[in-house]
């Protein structure tokens, strides 16, 4: 029977002790990298929800042609994101009120605002994106980087 030397004792539990250190450094990594991609899929889910969002008023303002190229669909500024807005008067007030709803209920802060300029109209999508938003080791909390406009533009 062979008997260890002194100097080799311990030798194999500090391998593996080596061995899940670099194990668990990589699961860190691989658990860092998973929850950057569910936030970037949580910014792209909204990203895909304003072009659907934009791609339906104006295919309301096409529905009422006369009615937008008389400027009745604009919106100067961004309102206040509200699911409460009130669905009455004209077919033009009720198509800005159920947009503007639909705006505040599938983004979060989700507003936005119409203009018209030469018979094209700039939709424009705003929405607050702070969680969705990938920062980085020295970003300091910035309000204006979470809120990105889309902007949609058609002509009728």
């Amino acid at each position: 029977m062979k008997t260890l030397k002194s100097s080799e004792k311990g030798a194999t539990l500090i391998e593996v002790l080596v061995t899940v250190i670099i194990l668990s450094i990589g699961l860190l990594g691989i658990a860092a990298m998973q929850t950057t991609s569910v936030q970037a899929n949580q910014s792209s889910y909204f990203r895909s929800q304003a072009t659907l969002l934009a791609a339906d008023i104006t295919d309301r303002m096409r529905a009422n042609r006369t009615a937008a190229l008389a400027d009745d669909y604009t919106i100067s500024a961004f309102p206040t994101s509200s699911t409460a807005n009130a669905v009455s008067g004209t077919r033009t007030a009720k198509d800005k009120a159920e947009w503007l709803n639909r705006l505040g209920a599938a983004l979060p802060d989700g507003t936005g605002k119409i203009e018209l300029a030469s018979n094209i109209f700039t939709v424009s999508i705003r929405w607050n994106d702070r969680r969705g938003r990938i920062k980085s080791a020295t970003d300091a909390a910035n309000t204006t980087t979470d809120l990105p406009t889309f902007i949609y533009r058609a002509r009728l």
